[in-house]
């Protein structure tokens, strides 16, 4: 169980960390301020997705799957990385969107096989 409770601990960590990433590309001027949140949720997921990567090695009973927070990062991946690209232009959106619904459905597809 002490197991679980440090990773609660390292994500909570991992969160600030990558708020103050975020924050400092803006304040360097990489990012404008509309894009501190699709920055944060572009790191979060790729947190989840090593989360799920430390979580596949020692599976918890009544907790996520691994494969669920997998979806769950890629999820989080394509939102903000749509919301990112979202002023280049919104069918680069889309089609990640779309890249990220798909990458889920083969997933759960080769899961079920």
């Amino acid at each position: 169980m002490s197991g679980e409770n440090n990773r609660s601990t390292l994500s909570i960590g991992v969160f600030f960390l990558t708020v103050v990433v975020a924050l400092l590309l803006y304040t360097v001027g990489v990012i404008s301020w509309a894009l501190i949140v699709p920055m944060i949720l572009l790191l979060s997921g790729i947190w989840i997705l090593v989360l799920a990567a430390l979580r596949s090695d020692k599976p918890i009973k009544y907790a996520r799957s691994g494969f669920s927070t997998v979806a769950l990062g890629l999820i989080a991946i394509g939102v903000g990385g749509a919301w990112f690209i979202f002023g280049v232009n919104w069918l680069y959106s889309v089609i990640v969107i779309f890249l990220v619904i798909a990458a889920i459905a083969i997933a759960a597809a080769l899961h079920h096989k």
